[in-house]
C-alpha cells in the first residue's frame, strides 16, 4: 500500500498545528486593547490549551481501545478548523462575550492539538520506511517551521491591515487545516498497535523504560517551551526594541534553529542517545548563560541557541522510546504526549 499521501497529510497537519500554539499569544495585546480582557484571563487561555491537550492524552492512554482511531484521525483537521473558526467569529459577532468565544474556541482546537500529538507520531512510525527515525524528525521539524511561518505572516498582516482585522488572519490559518482534512480522507491509514502492556517481567522492564522516557520528554518539553514562551518578552525588555522586531529576532530565530536541528537529524542523524545527551548539556549551558550573564546581547544569543540545543529533546525521546520498546503502540505515544504537554504547561508558568 502506498502511504505517500498519508505521510504528507501528517506533515501538513503538524504544520497547521503550529498556528494553534503560536498564534494566540501574538494576539493577546490586541485582545486586551479591543475587548478589555485582563492578562490573567489571557494567561488562562494558554493554561486551558495545555490542560485540554493533557486530558486528551490521558484519555487515549487509558481508553484507546474504545476509539475508532482511523475515524478520529480523519476528523482531527475538521476539529481544528471548527476551533479556529469559533475563535475568530464569536468575539467579532458578540464582542461583549469575547472571552467566552475565545475560551470555547481554545477548548475545541486544543482537543485537535491533543489528538494530533497522540496520533501523528504513531502513524509515521507505522508507515513502512527504511529511515523511520528521519521521518519522525521531519514530522517534528515542520512544527518549528510552522511557527516561523505564523510569526512572519502575522507580523506582515498586522502591519498591512491593522490589529482590528485579526479575525481574518485567524480565518486564514483555519483554512489551512482543510488541506489536511482532504488529504487524510483520500489516503490509507496504516494499522497501529492499540494494545496495552503485557504482564510479567517484561512488562516491569518495559514500564521502567517507559517511565524514564516520559520523564525525559517532560524535561525536554519544559526546556523548549519555557524559552518559547518568554524569549520575545526578554529580548523586547532587555534590548528595548519593538515587539515586531522582538518577535522576529527572538521567537522566529529560535524556531528556525529548532527546525534546523530536526532537519539535520533527519538528513544525517544517528545514535539518538548521544544527540540527546549533547542537547541536554547544551541547553543547560544556554540557560545558565541567559540567567547569569550581565551582557544582554550574550544572553539573547544564548536564548536563541537554546532552540538548536532543545530541537531533538521531544522527537528524539520518541525515537529513543521506539528503540527501547519495540512496537510501543498508540497508548505509549499518548503517555509520552501527556508527559510533553505537562512539561509545556508547568515549566513556563513556573
Amino acid at each position: 500500500m502506498n502511504f505517500k499521501r498519508t505521510k504528507i497529510a501528517c506533515y501538513s497537519t503538524y504544520l497547521s498545528m503550529s498556528a494553534v500554539f503560536s498564534l494566540p499569544p501574538l494576539l493577546f495585546v490586541t485582545f486586551r486593547e479591543m475587548y478589555g480582557i485582563s492578562y490573567t484571563l489571557l494567561g488562562t487561555l494558554v493554561l486551558t490549551n495545555f490542560c485540554t491537550q493533557l486530558i486528551v492524552d490521558l484519555v487515549f492512554t487509558f481508553f484507546t481501545k474504545y476509539f475508532n482511531v482511523k475515524k478520529v484521525i480523519r476528523t482531527m483537521p475538521l476539529i481544528t478548523f471548527t476551533g479556529l473558526a469559533v475563535y475568530a467569529v464569536l468575539p467579532s459577532v458578540f464582542p461583549r462575550y469575547a472571552y467566552a468565544g475565545l475560551l470555547l474556541g481554545t477548548v475545541i482546537f486544543s482537543i485537535a492539538a491533543g489528538l494530533s500529538e497522540v496520533l501523528l507520531s504513531p502513524i509515521i512510525a507505522a508507515i513502512p520506511s527504511e529511515t523511520p527515525e528521519k521521518d519522525m524528525s521531519i514530522l517534528h521539524s515542520l512544527y518549528a517551521y510552522g511557527v516561523v511561518m505564523v510569526v512572519v505572516v502575522s507580523t506582515i498582516f498586522i502591519k498591512l491591515f491593522g490589529t482590528q482585522n485579526w479575525m481574518y488572519l485567524t480565518g486564514f490559518f483555519a483554512l489551512l487545516s482543510l488541506v489536511s482534512l482532504v488529504l487524510f480522507n483520500i489516503s490509507p491509514i496504516p494499522e497501529m498497535d492499540l494494545s496495552h502492556a503485557e504482564s510479567g517481567g517484561k512488562a516491569t522492564k518495559k514500564g521502567f523504560s517507559m517511565l524514564l522516557c516520559v520523564l525525559c520528554i517532560f524535561l525536554g518539553s519544559a526546556a523548549e517551551n519555557s524559552m518559547t514562551n518568554w524569549i520575545s518578552s526578554y529580548i523586547e525588555n532587555a534590548l528595548h526594541i519593538s515587539k515586531a522586531v522582538g518577535d522576529i529576532l527572538g521567537l522566529t530565530l529560535f524556531a528556525i534553529l529548532l527546525g534546523i536541528g530536526r532537519t539535520l537529524y533527519a538528513k544525517y542523524g544517528k545514535n539518538i542517545s548521544s544527540v540527546l545527551l549533547a542537547g541536554m548539556i547544551g541547553a543547560t549551558v544556554c540557560y545558565l548563560i541567559a540567567g547569569v550573564s550581565m551582557i544582554p546581547v550574550l544572553s539573547m544569543i544564548a536564548c536563541v541557541i537554546t532552540g538548536l540545543c532543545t530541537s531533538m529533546l521531544w522527537p528524539g525521546t520518541l525515537i529513543l522510546m521506539e528503540e527501547k520498546i519495540p512496537n510501543p503502540g498508540v497508548t505509549a505515544y499518548a503517555l509520552m504526549a501527556a508527559g510533553g504537554d505537562l512539561g509545556a504547561s508547568v515549566a513556563p508558568q513556573l
